[in-house]
């Protein structure tokens, strides 16, 4: 079929402008890996922090031109894991959740490409002065931590502020994305690509129990809150501003709306939480995606899904959206 050609597939040498999301604890060295074979360029989701899981799942990659991923923050608290993964050599080193400027020289050093999320124009300006290659405008439909601005409007304002200010820097579109339909209308709020998240949080090649799965495959885009209560069981001290989309199920109903009574009783909930999940369990834990669940019909090999969103894209784009002038 035909590639997709954008600033974003020149800028990083990939035949479809097709980023997948560092899912933390879900997007491993396999799933990247897969992301790369099929022409777009996978991330390892560096998450929280664990020398030892960077180094397995990047033997698990095999050798493949991947990337990587941190939440700032965490990563601010252990700055030796990102000289760990350069030893790597991933092609990119994507950074989300805080103020990625202490970072940025190390990572152009290495010959990685920064790519910074953003969620509102303030994150932008943090990412513009750190020098990143690519802007990723990250709309509040996205699963996982994320902000309050929907992807619709933010990703043409986005486009605009970098025309103005930094107009090499490439732009990602996330939030919402699962199939050509959104990666076309990304291209068309003038985004030069896309970040992948819950799509391919839902492929089999995903670290994701198959109780959490099948909960996707169960749940429209309605089936999910954004929410503070994954973090207060977890104990992690997420900065203001930032909160969880994740699957309404029992532990939303419980919990949502409680949090003081949360915090009041982590010492028990907080080890429920942790077993629910390691078991898979889709109602006593956090199942973590977003609106684009929606749009999920199964669980595929990560190279059919970009196969199809990118034939999907270049069909739209040729009709434009079905639409035709009178």
């Amino acid at each position: 079929m035909s590639t997709l050609v954008t600033r974003l597939t020149g800028a990083l040498n990939l035949r479809y402008p097709i980023v997948s999301a560092p899912m933390a604890f879900a997007a491993g060295g396999a799933l990247a890996a897969a992301v790369s074979r099929a022409g777009g360029l996978g991330l390892i989701g560096g998450g929280y922090g664990n020398a030892a899981w960077l180094e397995r799942e990047f033997a698990a990659a095999g050798g493949e031109r991947v990337g990587v991923g941190f939440i700032t923050w965490s990563l601010q608290k252990s700055p030796s894991l990102l000289t760990q993964v350069l030893r790597h050599k991933p092609a990119a080193v994507m950074l989300s959740f805080g103020d990625p400027r202490p970072f940025g020289d190390e990572i152009r050093r290495a010959g990685a490409v920064l790519v910074c999320q953003c969620q509102d124009l303030g994150h932008v300006g943090d990412a513009i002065s750190a020098g990143a290659g690519v802007i990723v405008a990250q709309g509040s439909e996205a699963g996982g931590h994320g902000a309050l601005r929907g992807t619709l409007s933010l990703v043409p304002e986005v486009a605009d502020h970098l025309a103005r200010h930094a107009p090499d820097t490439v732009l990602l579109a996330a939030g919402g994305i699962a199939d050509g339909r959104g990666l076309a209308a990304a291209l068309m709020l003038g985004a030069d690509g896309v970040l992948v998240g819950t799509r391919l949080w839902a492929s089999r090649e995903a670290l994701v129990k198959e109780g959490h799965h099948r909960a996707i495959l169960a749940t429209a885009g309605d089936g999910t809150l954004r929410t503070r209560i994954p973090d207060i069981a977890r104990g992690l001290p997420w900065p203001a501003g930032f909160t969880a989309r994740i699957r309404r199920n029992a532990f939303t109903e419980r919990w949502h709306g409680r949090e003081e009574a949360l915090k009041a009783a982590v010492a028990e909930e907080g080890p429920r939480y942790v077993r629910a999940f390691e078991a898979g369990d889709p109602e006593e834990t956090a199942v973590w995606f977003g609106e684009a669940a929606g749009l999920v019909h199964a669980i595929e090999p990560a190279a059919d899904i970009i196969d199809r969103m990118a034939t999907e894209a270049v069909a739209r784009l040729r009709t434009q959206g079905g639409a035709r002038l009178a």
